[in-house]
């Protein structure tokens, strides 16, 4: 039982320093391709090639001065950053990277946990994490921010039903729950060939639970200075930072795991073949990002009810009768 335990507390520490250094150069990576993209340099004076840029953006954020709004909810203005961050890290613990491996003669899993409602625990977690936007804007007793957190809230509430009706196609097409039976499931046919349609819902509903471009309306400086994080600086609003970035990460994983098979490919050993396709949507995210405006709210909300969920519902009821016609 201690040697369980041990090695749930190294996977977890190992998976958290990745998780947090891939959000640290996750910013330079960006700002690096919205400079190619706009024909222009990104940082590139801190270390070589820049490299160094994400030490000196932390090392800002931990040494600014910590405010709070003197009319703020003091422990929920504190508590609402926490909950974004740690929901962005929790997804992980049932989202499988490879198969086993022989560790120093010890079978060991790559993933936390395999457990059989794998998938609600990912929704769960994502629901949740809204708590932490709505909160943070409620919170700072600030109008901007609080527009920007009930945008938020309606915009992840709707397209988190868009999200939900495409996950549910691929259960369907599983017949499981648990995410590593989902990667296996797909060795011999990836489900995109069978689930295109939720493919597509699935990435632009992921797009919209993350609030990027081009649904980045709950903290629109055109019209809001920052939305639900306008009061946040210093450390509080490096994990809100966070929580958005490790958010892109989570979601290029899950359409990998769902979608692309996981870690199945032939040649590179498993966990390259995670890796790749897990970057390149997160390249697909920041290309977004650099090449589309930003739509209307009325827009954006009419496409996820008038456009998205009847579709989700019209998939999911053709592959459940697919599902039902093809079982012998």
């Amino acid at each position: 039982m201690t040697a369980v335990l041990i090695e749930a507390a190294l996977k977890s520490a190992v998976l958290i320093i990745l998780l947090l250094t891939t959000f640290a150069y996750m910013t330079l990576l960006e700002r690096r391709l919205l400079g190619k993209f706009q024909v222009r340099f990104g940082p590139n004076r801190v270390g070589p090639l820049g490299l160094l840029q994400p030490l000196a953006d932390g090392v800002k954020l931990l040494f600014k001065e910590s405010f709070r709004p003197t009319r703020a909810d003091a422990v929920i203005y504190l508590v609402a950053p926490v909950i974004s961050m740690t929901m962005a890290l929790f997804v992980y613990s049932v989202i499988p990277v490879g198969p086993e491996v022989t560790l120093l003669g010890r079978r060991v899993t790559l993933y936390l946990a395999d457990v059989n409602i794998g998938i609600l625990l990912v929704l769960a977690a994502s629901s949740i994490g809204v708590y932490g936007i709505i909160l943070g804007g409620w919170s700072a007793d600030n109008k901007y921010a609080l527009l920007g957190s009930l945008r938020s809230g309606a915009q992840l509430i709707s397209y988190e039903l868009a999200l939900g009706l495409a996950v549910l196609s691929v259960v369907l097409t599983a017949g499981t729950l648990s995410m590593v039976e989902i990667v296996r499931a797909q060795e011999r046919l990836w489900f995109i060939a069978l689930q295109p349609v939720g493919f597509l819902l699935f990435l632009v509903a992921a797009i919209a639970e993350t609030n990027r471009a081009p649904f980045d309306l709950p903290e629109a400086e055109q019209e809001l200075v920052a939305g639900y994080q306008t009061e946040y600086g210093g450390f509080k609003f490096a994990m809100f930072y966070a929580g958005e970035y490790i958010g892109i990460v989570t979601m290029s994983a899950l359409i990998t795991t769902l979608f692309l098979g996981g870690w199945t490919g032939p040649l590179l050993p498993p966990v390259v073949w995670f890796l790749l396709k897990t970057f390149v949507f997160i390249f697909f995210f920041i290309w977004l990002r650099a090449t589309l405006p930003r739509v209307r709210h009325d827009q954006l909300m009419a496409f996820g009810w008038k456009l998205l969920v009847p579709l989700g519902l019209a998939n999911v009821a053709v592959t459940a009768v697919l599902v039902v016609l093809t079982q012998p």
